[in-house]
């Protein structure tokens, strides 16, 4: 009997919990002997999950508990295109994880167009990864006395917030009051990390210097106002993470040749569906579908998932551009994602396959100055949603977009 049957059996018998079998063997074993649980107890085959190419042990470590394998996302690229941007500069090929079809195809087609229009330019405009810790006072009074020490404090804040990491810089606190509950929204610069263990280790850091010099007592050190992976108008409004924008124009012929419709056409579409539509849904993000090139970006390239709700909180514009010369319109195209949470260090990102990933777009790791490579990496993600936004918007005015699906075979 293998040691990882053995395992299996000691388990099924009670006298181990699966998150202990790390403490009695390597990780690809303890994965081992978990599948050979899952297998006996529900009758299936899990061979193709077990055939994982990273190092167990890490990932063990830094990104799953219980492990058992690895689950296989196909991953495609979209590109070149050239983008210039405060810190992206050149030439970029975007790769994108997914099992949507047509997804990639859609977006190298709108890359393709940007980049023959001359590229996209793109910005972060605003960087600042939150925490908003809520805490308990007796009633408004307290509430005051309590803002009013943080607002003449900030520098205790900063020293206590900041001893806690070499890295990430505190940017700011904003409180807010409602009844009995004071909440302070924390924002930092956590350079090229995605930064949330980063800010919650500092941000608990500093809620002990609060209680311990105002009336207030910590409830959690996250109150919701952060707002971490839910949608929230206070990241469209205020960011969270990197907010940036792109934006390119385009020949009105090069709409007609390439995209098959007119400047006019894509503008109404954008503007009846993306606006109008969307404002009568109630929606927080006024885009097509921004989250698709989000999330296969974040899967591509080791994000955190889940922020793809923040990160689909998004505004695409269209309007169209007369030229002077002959009269004919162009079509400008933006997009502006309010809360984009990227990291080139740590966590998924020092996974193998995401790790390539990022070589592609040459922005494996810390960035020169620090967090030049999560702004970069921010721009080209934006560049590639505004590219997803062209093509489908082009594919709607134009009614392809059923056909589109057909041809691959969707």
């Amino acid at each position: 009997m293998s040691d990882a049957e053995t395992l299996a059996d000691r388990v099924r018998d009670g006298e181990l919990r699966l998150y202990e079998l790390d403490d009695h063997a390597d990780s690809d074993t303890a994965a081992e002997a978990r599948r050979r649980l899952l297998e006996a107890e529900t009758e299936t085959t899990l061979e193709t999950i077990g055939d994982y190419s990273f190092p167990a042990a890490e990932a063990a470590d830094t990104a799953i508990e219980n492990m058992i394998g690895a689950a296989q996302i196909p991953m495609g690229v979209a590109g070149p295109v050239a983008v210039d941007g405060g810190a992206a500069s050149g030439a970029y090929y975007l790769p994108l994880a997914t099992t949507e079809g047509a997804l990639v195809a859609s977006v190298n087609r709108g890359l393709s167009v940007i980049d023959d229009a001359g590229g996209s330019t793109a910005r972060v405009t605003k960087n600042g990864m939150t925490r908003a810790p809520v805490f308990r006072v007796d009633g408004v009074a307290e509430a005051a006395e309590t803002v009013e020490w943080v607002e003449s404090h900030e520098a205790d804040l900063r020293e206590a917030a900041e001893s806690t990491t070499s890295h990430g810089e505190l940017l700011g606190v904003e409180s807010y009051v409602v009844g009995d509950s004071v909440y302070l929204r924390f924002a930092y610069d956590t350079k090229d990390a995605m930064g949330m263990n980063m800010v919650t280790i500092a941000t608990r850091e500093a809620c002990d210097v609060v209680e311990a010099e105002t009336p207030a007592s910590l409830v959690a050190v996250s109150g919701n106002l952060c707002s971490d992976k839910k949608p929230a108008a206070i990241n469209a409004v205020e960011g969270r993470g990197r907010s940036v924008t792109a934006d390119v124009v385009i020949p009105g012929e090069l709409v007609e040749d390439r995209l098959g419709t007119t400047a006019e056409g894509i503008v109404e579409a954008n503007t009846r569906k993306n606006l109008i539509g969307s404002a009568k849904a109630g929606s927080l993000g006024f885009n097509a579908h921004a989250a698709n090139v989000v999330a296969a970006a974040f899967l591509a390239t080791g994000q955190d998932e889940a922020h793809v709700v923040e990160g689909s909180n998004a505004i695409t514009t269209m309007e169209t551009r007369e030229r002077d010369e002959d009269g004919s319109e162009d079509l400008y195209a933006s997009i502006s994602l309010a809360s984009l949470q990227v990291g080139t260090v740590g966590g998924g990102t020092k996974l193998p396959t995401q790790a390539e990933a990022l070589d592609v777009l040459d922005l494996r790791g810390g960035g020169d100055p620090a967090g030049e490579n999560a702004n970069a990496l921010a721009e080209v993600i934006a560049v590639g949603a505004l590219a997803g936004e062209l093509s489908l918007l082009a594919a709607l005015s134009s009614r392809h977009l059923a056909s589109a699906h057909e041809d691959l075979g969707r």
